[in-house]
């Protein structure tokens, strides 16, 4: 008896022993669809299940082990209940993925991880089973309501954040795109000089004018530059998404000034001929003041009309006779192209735009009755009171 008990501690002594939280290697020794068993060398065998040897409940275990394989193993329970030792293949990959992303945290390595799952604050990655989660502000440089085109894609990130004990691993998209961003804007500006020609896409319109992206930098078309004719508003020039031909008219701290204005189409180029004093011509009312009216002639060209010259009668301000928009006919009567000034006058045209005072006989009833056409005094027009004597007539009477 005493013989066959030392006999059977041989045999035990000639087993290993294992503990909990072991790494072991084995060898496949039957495989099911939903199962993997495992000699490691112990009394028993090793199980190893389908959740414990991916994240992937789809697969076949059949497909992708074979009898004989060597497979390592990280132990999770001596006993399973069945006599059995638990194992998990998962397990180690996910710790050799943890060390390897936390090599990248510390080394601010880009990772290429695949999404496997959106959620409603942003996206869970997979990196060789360890699982990164890239919040949504940070998947993109840009607001993206919809984040479900990025599921079973692959993406670049940078680790930012690293806590496998409070199972919080961050990853960052965003960043990796911003400093690509700023790379292409930094070749972009090294080749663009101030009067080059290009075009770029409405990116915002904003009060003051419009951002355009260049291809990787944004610029600036600020409202005064946007025509050579007054613009009321951006909006009612460019959308979002446009196409737009500019030139740079300055860059300076890396800040690009955008214009729409080009030299060649510059409408005072041609005024001197087409507006020359005595010249008749049509334009809209733009704009008013108290001393006169602005004419638009073109885009870009605005005129004066002085309350004075409006009509040979008598207007106290131009609000009284012309409306916004109106379309009138004026004389050049003044032309000084160095302080880009037009002068016009109305005084030589019938006085169309003042209407004349309103007969007597068109008077109201009550009114005529209360003053007698033939009592009441008749004053003229102080343009119609006839003139006044020569100096030289006066002095002989």
């Amino acid at each position: 008896m005493s013989e066959e008990k030392s006999f059977d501690q041989l045999i035990d002594e000639s087993i290993k022993t294992i503990r909990a939280g072991e790494i072991v290697e084995g060898t496949v020794i039957s495989v099911k669809p939903d199962e993997i068993v495992l000699n490691i060398g112990y009394k028993s065998d090793g199980i190893i299940t389908k959740e414990e040897y991916t994240n992937d409940s789809s697969v076949d275990l059949t497909t992708v082990v074979s009898v004989g394989d060597p497979l390592e193993a990280k132990i999770l329970k001596v006993n399973d209940g069945d006599g059995q030792v638990a194992l998990s293949y998962k397990r180690i990959s996910e710790e050799k993925a943890n060390k390897r992303v936390e090599e990248a945290f510390e080394n601010k390595e880009v990772l290429t991880v695949k999404v496997e799952k959106i959620t409603s604050g942003g996206l869970i990655t997979g990196f060789e089973g360890a699982k990164i989660f890239v919040p949504a502000s940070l998947v993109s440089d840009t607001f993206e309501k919809d984040l479900n085109k990025y599921l079973d894609q692959e993406i670049e990130i940078v680790v930012t954040e690293f806590n496998p004990h409070k199972r919080r691993v961050i990853g960052n998209r965003k960043k990796l795109l911003i400093a690509a961003k700023n790379e292409r804007a930094k070749e972009l500006l090294e080749t663009l000089q101030v009067n080059d020609i290009v075009e770029g896409d409405v990116k915002s319109v904003t009060s003051f004018g419009a951002f355009i992206d260049l291809g990787g930098v944004d610029g600036l078309l600020h409202i005064s530059e946007m025509s050579w004719g007054r613009v009321d508003t951006p909006k009612s020039l460019f959308s979002v998404g446009d196409k737009v031909r500019v030139f740079i008219k300055n860059i300076e701290d890396g800040k690009i000034a955008l214009s729409c204005k080009f030299p060649d189409q510059n409408p005072w180029v041609l005024a001197r001929d087409k507006y020359a004093p005595g010249t008749i011509v049509s334009g809209k009312v733009a704009r008013m003041a108290d001393f006169g009216a602005f004419i638009e002639l073109e885009p870009g060209i605005d005129a004066l009309l002085h309350v004075s010259q409006i009509s040979k009668k008598h207007v106290k301000k131009p609000a009284d006779v012309l409306t916004i928009g109106q379309i009138i006919d004026a004389k050049v009567v003044d032309f000084k192209e160095e302080e880009k000034k037009i002068s016009l006058s109305r005084r030589d045209f019938e006085d169309d735009l003042v209407p004349d005072e309103v007969p007597e006989e068109e008077a109201p009833a009550e009114e005529t009755a209360e003053a007698p056409v033939e009592e009441a005094p008749v004053e003229a027009p102080a343009e119609e009171v006839a003139p006044e004597a020569p100096a030289e007539e006066e002095a002989a009477e």
